[in-house]
């Protein structure tokens, strides 16, 4: 899952510095240059999930892909509360499962793979079903299981007192890239041709196989997590969440298509439409939370910081966006809900705002010029494919006033005039 929105979404109100990536290119060529680690920092002293509950007496990790703030920044996990980090400082990096190292901390912790770039495309002159041509893009050391194995070890450290932990799992985000023994369970099972790179990211033989072996991977992986909390005792103790920060992507031999990733909704990573921010949020706390059900609340990732605080006892920032839905989770009516939910993204520049089943988005055209503001009932039209603006002038009015409402940014490329 890639950190890019979703994780903007969790830790920092709309105020905050960081709306988007941000490679920083004025240090250099970024995309070739190992030594420019990282995107743009949080900034010293923004408060966030990780300093919340070390406050309330939570010790804290973070594993996986972090994407705000490289190696000496500011905005180091380590300085964003967060007492142990484990895995990838950058998200170019993280392209590649297969790396020469990850970071622990401060420090580098070196793994059994020779460096190559997450970037290529399948030589020219080559055989693409030749299996030995695609040995270059892998190695010896797997990143995710490396991160599950830090997971593990931290909740057996710390299963005396409260702990925290963010997996920001970099599974399935592209390349494709899994270990032979997760492949062979997939191999024959579809009708595929290799994928060459001509998309970004790596090259496979197998992509169809490769990406349903890195989901199975990955729920593998969330299992031996839950199964340790069973066996420690724990798990009646614990809140589990997990959800995702983006709908299925476009690039990389991902094929979103024939999986119907994102079906039935319209879009996907990188745009407004439900395709892109509908994503699945399931939680598990056995004793609080009933097996099996389910809520109609209409929330988003920023309503977990005040999710946490009330759990956790935790004192949440007056100024965070979010509500809190333990009672949602419990079963029970909510007492708030929000007026309107708002979503933005400068990729493919558009905004975007929920009012109970009303839908709308704006989209500007490479003039960086607004069109006119699209509609959707959702309750009838969760593909969103009937515009009925037209008919209902009073609610895109209302959606209009809460786009024209948002906070400007410091950086001029992360703003819509």
């Amino acid at each position: 899952s890639s950190l890019s929105v979703g994780l903007n979404e969790i830790l920092f109100k709309n105020e905050y510095n960081i709306r988007d990536n941000d490679e920083l290119p004025e240090r250099g060529d970024v995309w070739h240059d190992p030594a420019l680690e990282g995107q743009r920092p949080l900034l010293e002293g923004t408060e966030t999930i990780g300093t919340m509950l070390q406050h309330a007496g939570y010790r804290t990790a973070c594993v996986g892909k972090w994407g705000l703030g490289g190696p000496e920044s500011s905005g180091h996990p380590n300085r964003q509360g967060f007492d142990l980090f484990y895995g990838y400082l950058c998200q170019r990096v993280a392209h590649n499962y297969y790396p020469s190292y990850l970071w622990k901390n401060q420090e580098m912790d070196l793994l059994d793979n020779e460096p190559f770039s997450p970037h290529q495309r399948f030589p020219a002159d080559a055989d693409p079903n030749d299996p030995s041509v695609y040995s270059p893009y892998s190695g010896n050391d797997y990143a995710p299981d490396r991160m599950i194995e830090e997971i593990l070890g931290f909740i057996q450290a710390n299963q005396a007192g409260p702990f925290f932990l963010y997996f920001a799992s970099p599974v399935p985000h592209v390349a494709l890239q899994v270990p032979e023994d997760a492949l062979r369970e997939y191999l024959g099972e579809f009708d595929e041709a290799p994928y060459l790179g001509n998309k970004g990211y790596l090259p496979h033989q197998h992509p169809r196989s490769a990406y349903a072996a890195m989901i199975s991977r990955l729920d593998k992986d969330v299992g031996r997590i839950l199964s340790q909390l069973d066996e420690l005792g724990l798990a009646d103790n614990t809140l589990v969440i997990f959800s995702s920060d983006n709908g299925a992507t476009f690039t990389g031999g991902m094929d979103r298509e024939f999986f119907q990733s994102n079906a039935p909704l319209r879009g996907g990573k990188c745009e407004v439409f439900e395709g892109g921010i509908r994503v699945p949020m399931i939680a598990r706390w056995p004793g609080v939370i009933q097996p099996g059900s389910t809520s109609s609340h209409i929330s988003a990732i920023w309503d977990i910081m005040p999710t946490l605080a009330e759990v956790s006892t935790g004192s949440c920032p007056e100024d965070v966006d979010g509500i809190s839905i333990l009672p949602a989770l419990r079963g029970d009516p909510m007492p708030d809900e929000h007026d309107h939910l708002y979503w933005e993204y400068f990729g493919r520049p558009a905004q975007a705002v929920r009012m109970g089943k009303w839908k709308g988005i704006r989209r500007y055209d490479q003039l960086m010029i607004p069109q006119p503001i699209e509609l959707y009932n959702l309750d009838e039209d969760l593909g969103e494919t009937m515009n009925v603006a037209i008919h209902n002038p009073e609610v895109v009015k209302e959606i209009r006033q809460v786009m024209d409402s948002r906070s400007p940014s410091f950086h001029p490329d992360w703003n819509f005039e």
